[in-house]
């Protein structure tokens, strides 16, 4: 597709992508701005899909008039249309320029439990969402609604918050066509509504209402209608709709409050009273900013935890940490710590059954022998990788590389959504730099063969890895062996139709659990992609995350011969390829004390290893 800005072709480059959404590519213009292309509805995201093509048309039809009227005056916060993008007679708006930030993570990672571990503060937290209440302020004043306010469209730079997609602002006879359900407002629902699709505008209220939503996440790391409804019989279980009708959020007593979450005792009474107030009782309005600015967070000197309140809600003052049991036995699971620091673990995986960790305690990150890699405090823009002794730390589009002996190395790297693109086994370690994939020789880097620059993904296992690229409308996945230069690429793939959020990828001897997270029509969606060390997709599944299943979570997986081992907030699940369908066979509730969904899993010799915030347990299941 052709498309034509202030009088000039520009041609759609994926190398230039920046991002996909579900309704539109994002390409980096290089002049400081960039450039939103709407997908029309022959995009490659929707082949096969008749609604999200019907859906794609009308957008493109409003957006030949509501483009063209955008109100001017918004906040400078506010990544407005700066430009219209046309085809070559200026007749159909096909999208627009706009400013491009830098160095942006979106809001979203603040309620992230592993970003808040590593660094990521409440109390700046804090400071993002006052400057963001004071810009939703300000659009409201100007007679504009946000309408579709979720923690994907607000980006952070640094401390400071930006809204993007304003083109779905809600103006005039323009009303906003999208919802996220996380932030949907209940009273926007008719009260015997079967989905979770709004039957009213949305409105200033509506906004106030997300904004608390992203007040509570970003701050306790779970939402209002979080948890796993259970109650006493499961004929009373309510799906998302119900539970949203009835107001049964995370607060009520029949609701399983998610382990990964921050405490809500860690917060003032009078903000958790405010919450009730709004998720249960309806109440509405702006949200008081001075109770928002009047936050004070510390942390424990005994166990840690980040609080604003007078003293450790989970421990008595002045009180040290009680000591957890070495060993302990739950029915059928035998668990053993074998590693605990007051400090934080950042990063670990098993080589050949080995454990290998880097953790950060006492102002520096070390490595399971206890060597310092880097003193620093914790930082959670940085990505990390074990090589045997080697430790790779990347941030942005560099990675050092720390080897015990031997002088400090620095490779550059392409960076793909904010992530340096790298990863590592235990005998060789791979990165993607201009184009190509690398791996280091005898003799330095050799090329292992030819990847989409700047949008590549990579995993990598004991024998062979794994990449893949989405960028605008090209899809593409490939494997390749760890010894043998070449990649076999053109898989085919059951590939999401919306925006990526996330991706991991769990490896055995000859297969790979390939593990998306997507936004698609509001919701958060899960995948799993079984494949074979040929590149044949062997089977698929989804969930919604946060449904408490296998597959609710990315993380906490662990692949051990053929199957695959789960970590859930009700203990473990053991999932199986069964008549090419991935089956939860067996239950493992004893496990239930020991593991959450928020913790990772390892193979290693003792048993599957348990890897928590701050320390390693070692399971053994009769």
């Amino acid at each position: 597709m052709d498309v034509w800005l202030e009088g000039r072709k520009v041609r759609l480059d994926p190398q230039r992508a920046l991002g996909k959404g579900g309704e539109a590519d994002v390409y980096d213009l290089g002049d400081g701005r960039a450039l939103k292309v709407f997908k029309q509805p022959e995009h490659p995201d929707y082949l096969g899909l008749l609604p999200e093509q019907a859906a794609a048309k009308a957008r493109l039809v409003e957006h030949q008039r509501k483009l063209r009227a955008f109100p001017s005056g918004l906040p400078a916060r506010v990544v407005t249309p700066q430009a219209l993008a046309t085809d070559k007679k200026g007749a159909e708006v096909l999208g627009y320029a706009m400013r491009k930030l830098d160095g942006v993570e979106p809001l979203r990672r603040w309620s992230e439990p592993a970003f808040r571990r590593a660094g990521g503060k409440a109390s700046d937290a804090v400071t993002v969402l006052a400057g963001l209440h004071r810009v939703l302020a300000a659009v409201h004043s100007a007679s504009v609604v946000v309408g579709d306010f979720n923690d994907l469209n607000v980006l952070t730079v640094g401390t400071d918050a930006y809204f993007i997609d304003a083109d779905s602002f809600q103006f005039g006879p323009f009303l906003c066509p999208v919802f996220t359900e996380k932030f949907l407002d209940p009273l926007r629902l008719d009260p015997g509504a079967q989905t979770l699709t709004p039957a009213r505008p949305a409105t200033v209220e509506s906004d106030g209402y997300a904004f608390a939503v992203t007040v509570m996440q970003s701050l306790l790391c779970v939402g209002p209608q979080g948890g796993i409804h259970k109650p006493k019989t499961q004929a009373a279980r309510l799906n998302a709709v119900g539970r949203m009708l009835q107001r049964v959020t995370v607060f009520h007593p029949d609701v399983q409050y998610p382990k990964p979450a921050l405490p809500r005792a860690s917060l003032p009474d009078d903000l958790l009273h405010l919450f009730h107030q709004v998720f249960v009782e309806d109440r509405r309005g702006a949200f008081p900013l001075p109770m928002l600015e009047g936050l004070r967070f510390s942390v424990c000197a005994s166990c840690g935890l980040e609080h604003a309140r007078a003293a450790c809600p989970t421990c008595q003052p002045h009180a040290t940490v009680a000591a957890t049991p070495v060993s302990a036995v739950r029915g059928q699971v035998t668990a053993k710590r074998t590693f605990t620091t007051r400090g934080v673990l950042v990063h670990a995986s098993a080589e050949d059954g080995t454990v290998r960790f880097v953790y950060h305690a006492d102002g520096a990150y070390r490595r399971e022998d206890g060597r310092t890699v880097m003193r620093g405090e914790l930082d959670p823009t940085l990505r990390w990788a074990v090589q045997g002794d080697v430790t790779l730390l990347g941030q942005r589009g560099r990675v050092a590389v720390f080897a015990p002996g031997r002088e400090q190395e620095f490779l550059g790297v392409d960076v793909c959504d904010n992530r340096p693109v790298f990863a590592a086994n235990a005998r060789h370690r791979f990165w993607a730099s201009g184009g190509g994939l690398w791996r280091d020789g005898v003799y330095g880097a050799e090329r292992w063969g030819d990847v989409l620059q700047g949008q590549t993904r990579l995993f990598v296992g004991p024998r062979f890895g794994l990449g893949f690229h989405r960028a605008a409308g090209l899809r593409g996945a490939f494997l390749f062996n760890v010894e043998r230069k070449g990649l076999r690429d053109g898989l085919a793939l059951p590939w999401p139709s919306g925006q990526l959020l996330d991706a991991e990828a769990v490896f055995d001897a000859d297969s790979v659990w390939l593990l998306l997270a997507e936004e698609a029509h509001g919701r958060t969606v899960h995948h799993a992609v079984l494949l074979g060390a040929d590149g044949a997709v062997r089977a698929s599944a989804r969930a919604d995350a946060g449904d408490g299943s296998w597959l609710g979570t990315l993380g906490g997986k662990c692949a051990v011969g053929g199957a695959l081992f789960c970590a859930t907030d009700a203990g473990l699940t053991r999932v199986e390829l069964q008549q090419g369908q991935l089956v939860a066979v067996r239950e493992f509730p004893d496990a239930e004390p020991f593991v959450d969904a928020g913790r990772g899993l390892l193979l290693s010799r003792e048993g599957l290893t348990v890897v928590g915030a701050q320390d390693l347990t070692v399971l053994r299941m009769k």
